[in-house]
């Protein structure tokens, strides 16, 4: 059984290696071990309520949820909340993938019935909710991020790409994980969680800094690993960052709702060079 909060995993296999004539040769049979990256349920309850099934690696269950329920549009405040907390004894199987929230007294949660997110009790860790009635939605619930003049350099962009991979233990030994950086627009790094999905990354980042008392993080940039879809931008919008970078390409949705929201989006952000999407006024050279 896995101790709390492990995010990797070491599994008995045999590795294979091409021999120069062209035949598979092993390296010895069952000999080899290799490190995965932990991916388990987590299920979020409210008042003794589930509201949402994800899939996650565990560790920053706290900071998850916290950045879940602001991007859903859930909680209004870190206020709205009186305590975060597993369910069930340590030590018993399946401990650490429950997690109670307990609303602050008085508060009123917008729960998805409530509100037109309308989201599915299962969430994975590859994808999100998806639809042009998503962007409307978001609009509605959120205002678009005003241009402020302020912009980013390219040479910021470089160097916070380049520092994000250096800052993935769990990528470096796994080759299995996702990250979310913020930094600010000089490039200075603010924070990096990783994760086996790349919105739970996000939701871990803002949620620790909801805890901070540093939402909307209007003065700060979003850098993630992979591809760049609609629900990163969606939480980006959420936490007023006005700036998004992906290592990788964006999705036609993410694109619509950058531009709709006033989001700088920037995509195939390697090796110095990178397209900007939406949102060019914010980049310099």
């Amino acid at each position: 059984m896995r101790q709390k909060g492990e995010s990797l995993r070491s599994i008995r296999g045999t590795r294979i290696a091409r021999a120069a004539n062209g035949i598979a040769a092993s390296a010895g049979a069952g000999a080899d071990e290799d490190e995965v990256v932990v991916e388990e349920p987590l299920e979020i309850r409210i008042a003794g309520e589930t509201l949402a099934i994800t899939m996650r690696t565990p560790g920053y269950d706290r900071e998850l949820v916290l950045g879940f329920l602001w991007a859903e549009g859930v909680i209004a405040s870190l206020d709205d909340v009186s305590a975060i907390a597993h369910c069930g004894r340590p030590g018993t199987e399946g401990f650490g993938n429950t997690i109670e929230v307990t609303p602050a007294p008085g508060a009123k949660l917008r729960l998805p019935e409530e509100t037109a997110v309308r989201r599915g009790t299962l969430v994975t860790s590859a994808c999100g909710v998806c639809g042009r009635t998503s962007i409307d939605d978001l609009l509605a619930r959120c205002a678009p991020i005003a241009r402020d003049g302020g912009v980013i350099e390219a040479s910021a962009i470089a160097r916070a790409v380049d520092g994000l991979r250096a800052r993935q233990p769990l990528f470096g030994r796994s080759g299995g994980c996702h990250a979310a950086s913020l930094i600010t627009r000089d490039g200075s790094h603010l924070a990096t969680f990783e994760d086996v999905g790349r919105h739970n990354a996000v939701d871990k980042l803002v949620g620790a800094r909801l805890l901070a008392r540093a939402i909307p993080a209007t003065e700060n940039a979003l850098v993630v690993s992979g591809r760049t879809s609609f629900e990163i931008v969606q939480k980006a919008v959420a936490a007023g960052i006005p700036i998004v970078i992906g290592v990788s390409a964006a999705s036609s949705l993410a694109v619509d709702v950058a531009r709709r929201a006033g989001v700088t989006l920037v995509g195939f952000a390697r090796g110095g060079e990178f397209f900007v999407y939406a949102g060019g006024d914010r980049v310099a050279g």
